[in-house]
């Protein structure tokens, strides 16, 4: 799975247990299932859902019966924690490579840093003000 489905995966599952009501274990909702409501494939699912258990957001056992829950209620799980759970970022890319003697080539990659963290952090703290409960609002 590439980095880039992660984050969403991760979002549509933790909306989808908090809809219907998994908030423990009898309550868990199968890999199936939730790969179902995206849709793709299970075992996508049950990698995202084991980074996001690693992150202490949701609980999970395998097996017939098995499925995952929430562990904490949807208006605590802000996305920027669901970012940092499943590794994700901004994606803006890599400064260039600097070229000696080039008056732009020898401080572009450090202006770009710099901007690609501006960036970063402006996303982070936008998605650090909303909760799953906020997605299930709509």
């Amino acid at each position: 799975m590439s980095d880039s489905q992660k984050f969403p995966v991760a979002i549509h599952a933790l909306a989808y247990l908090a809809h219907k009501g998994a908030f423990a274990a009898k309550d868990a909702i199968s890999s199936q299932e939730l790969a179902a409501s995206m849709p793709t494939n299970p075992v996508v699912v049950r990698r995202v859902t084991a980074m996001l258990g690693k992150a202490g957001l949701v609980g999970s056992r395998a097996g017939a019966g098995g499925g995952a829950w929430l562990t904490r209620a949807p208006d605590t799980i802000q996305l920027d924690a669901v970012l940092l759970a499943v590794d994700g970022c901004t994606k803006l890319g890599v400064p260039p490579k600097g070229v000696d003697g080039c008056p732009v080539g020898e401080k572009i990659p450090d202006a770009v840093r710099r901007a690609i963290a501006a960036a970063d952090e402006a996303a982070t703290a936008r998605l650090s003000a909303i909760s799953v409960a906020d997605l299930l609002k709509d």
